[in-house]
Formats: C-alpha cells, structure tokens, sequence
C-alpha cells in the first residue's frame, strides 16, 4: 500500500487514478511514500525522510525546494502542457482587454448614475475616451516557445497578429507544433524591438529575473503592451510602472498583481488565473497522478524537472532503481555489486541529467538486503528502490 500525502486539494479526476486498493491518499498521513500538491509552499516544511517523489499538478515549481529534493533521490514531477490551453485563452483575454480597453469602459459603466435616455446619452458621450485599437493592427511578440507559449503563437496568428518568437532552448517537438507563419527573432533584444505587444512563457530562475527590465522596455515603440502570465519576478515592476508614466507602456496585464503595481490605473492586474479551469485542474493532477503512479510501481520517470527521463518496459524480471551522482564508473560499481551477488543483469537503462543520474536495473534473481546495503554504500549513489518482480508491483 502506497501512501500519499495531499498538500492542497488535487482534483478528484486525478486521485481516482490511483487505485484505492493500493494507494492510500489523504491530507494527513504519517510516513508518506510521495507528495502531490498544487501551491502549498514546500520551502516551510520538512519533507519526512519516507518520501520517494513529489508530485506537482501544474507547471512551476518554485514552492518546491527542487535542488534540496534532488540530491536526496527524490524525483519533482510536475505537469508541463496541461494546463496550456487556458492560460493560451486568458493571453488572448489580455491581449483584448488591453487592446479594447475593456476595463477602464466597464469601470466607467458601472460609475454612470441615472436610467433610460439619460443613461443612454451618458454612455454614447463617454465612448469616445475608451477607442482602441484591432488585433491584426499589432506585432505580438512570444518570448518562450514551450506547450503554452506555442499555443499562443499559433492562435495570435490566426487572429491576424503578426507574430515573432524566440526561445533558443526549443524542443524538436514544439518546433513541428509551430506554425510556419510565426517569425523567428535572433535574440531576446531583437524580440522586444520588434513587437509592441510581448507575452512570455518562461520560469522563473536566477536567469529569468527581471528579464524584462528598463533596458529592454526602452526598446519597444511607445504605447506597448506587457503581458506577464508566467511569474511575477520575470518583470521588473518598477521599471514597468516608470515605463507606463512615460508612455512606453501603455498597459500592463499580469496575473501576479503588487500593491505598488495596481496604483497604476494602466494595470489589469489578475488573481492568477493561468490555470484557475476545472479543465486545467484536472488535467495536471491526471497527469501527474499517472507518472507517480509510474514511478512508484515501475521506476519510470516522466515530466521531472530534477531528473532525466528513464522509461525501461517492465520484464518478468527483479527491478532495481538507483539515483546516483554522475560521475565516472558508477554503473560499474553497481555491475560489481550485483556480480559479487551471483546476480545477472537482464535489462539496464542509465540516463544522466547535469550533475544527477538515474538507473533501472532487472535481474534474474531475487536481491538481498547485504547487497540493497551494498549498492547503498557505494559513493555517489542517493537512494535505491527494490521494487520487486513484475506480479509484486
């Protein structure tokens, strides 16, 4: 019986993927085997020393103390894409809000006083204050090319936007979703001095922080439109409210509104919408329930942020997992080990990722508690998994 420990309420959609006849799941459980959550903040607790993986259902991490984790064998999972079509709707959402001035007109609406022909007479004199201007008239900008980012692309030019895209980290796979259509910027500065509308689509990193800055604003054409659906700190506020008092900007959409940001009436600032539909919810904690599900019964590892990709199908076979440093003749090591034990390896599969690797070993035969104490002791080595033959799992 797997235990798993709730952190935030997981959509019910994603818990009914766990059997309950081999998974126990509440909010609170002593020694939990894994973790699933959505914001709760992981930095302010102690993760009890039985749990094997952290699950989170949607895309960022940053409430989760990833590196700490890692070196502890403990694999992040997170669930990157499913929640790409409603932040895509809510980008597009922005983009008209700001381009229609749809606030600050619902806002004058709802201040009218009186009814009927004088209502009416106050509504038709107001209107001129609040023209905008057509989506097809303006250059989107799409900084981050990943599952939302793309989706972005792809609908702006539909629309009619014409659209530039950057991201030098771009996967094969979101290259063959891309349209065709969607201009390639040669640099992040080349980007932002070519669109007068930038939405980004990018974590937040020590890379990341401020991406967007004084420097970067300076290059944009006058009455430009920043979209921020990815993290606060990505955009440097100050320079942003200093950019709409000159002009620069003429609006500011973000779903991590700041006192110091919504003392700007050029602000839209929203509650963090990004992934606030039921759709959204469900589809994280379905696909995160589903790779823990994986890693806890199998060893595999898919959609982690600390750890590579391992998938080795499943044989009639004893399997080990070993997550380990990367360093030289570790898998020799663990040869040896198994060797000494008069065990022979059916199958291996070891993938690296930075500074960590990860291993899947099956065997012939049964493996004893001399040599899991073995494989433990070998330097480098950070957690190993005896996961039994296949009729165990």
């Amino acid at each position: 019986m797997y235990k798993i420990l709730t952190l935030n309420n997981i959509s019910v959609e994603g818990l009914d993927r766990l059997p309950r006849d081999s998974y126990e799941v509440a909010s609170e459980i002593q020694h939990p085997d894994a973790i699933m959550l959505r914001s709760f903040n992981m930095h302010d607790m102690d993760t009890p020393e039985s749990v094997l993986a952290v699950a989170r259902a949607g895309a960022g991490v940053n409430n989760i103390p990833v590196a700490a984790l890692a070196h502890r064998g403990i694999p992040v999972f997170n669930a990157p894409g499913a929640n790409a079509n409603a932040v895509k709707e809510l980008v597009i959402a922005g983009l008209l809000l700001a381009s229609r001035n749809l606030c600050a007109g619902w806002g004058y609406v709802n201040g009218l006083e009186g009814e009927g022909a004088e209502l009416n007479k106050k509504v038709e004199a107001g209107k001129k204050q609040f023209v905008g201007y057509e989506l097809p008239s303006r250059t989107l900008g799409v900084l981050g090319l990943g599952a939302i980012g793309v989706q972005v692309a792809n609908t702006a030019l539909s629309l009619g936007m014409r659209v530039i895209g950057f991201d030098p980290q771009m996967t094969v796979q979101r290259a063959w979703e891309l349209s065709s259509g969607v201009e390639q910027a040669r640099s992040l500065d080349d980007l932002v001095g070519r669109c007068d509308m930038l939405t980004m689509h990018i974590p937040l990193v020590d890379a990341t922080k401020n991406l967007i800055n004084a420097e970067r604003l300076g290059l944009m054409p006058n009455g430009s439109v920043i979209l921020n659906f990815s993290r606060g700190g990505i955009v440097d506020n100050k320079a942003v409210l200093e950019a709409l008092d000159e002009g620069k900007l003429s609006n500011y959409v973000t779903d991590f509104p700041s006192r110091e940001l919504m003392a700007s009436d050029k602000v839209i600032g929203l509650p963090h919408l990004g992934a606030s539909t039921r759709e959204a919810e469900s589809n994280c904690a379905v696909m995160v329930a589903d790779n823990l599900r994986k890693y806890l019964e199998h060893g595999v590892i898919r959609h982690s942020v600390n750890y590579p990709e391992v998938d080795m199908p499943r044989m009639d076979a004893h399997r080990l997992t070993l997550a380990n440093a990367n360093v030289p003749n570790m898998v020799g090591q663990i040869s040896t080990v198994l060797a000494d034990a008069g065990l022979n390896i059916e199958d291996l599969l070891n993938k690296s990722r930075g500074d960590l690797a990860y291993t899947i070993v099956d065997l012939n035969g049964d493996v004893t508690e001399d040599t899991l104490d073995r494989l433990r002791g070998i330097e480098g080595v950070l957690n190993v998994r005896d996961l039994g033959r296949l009729e165990d799992a």
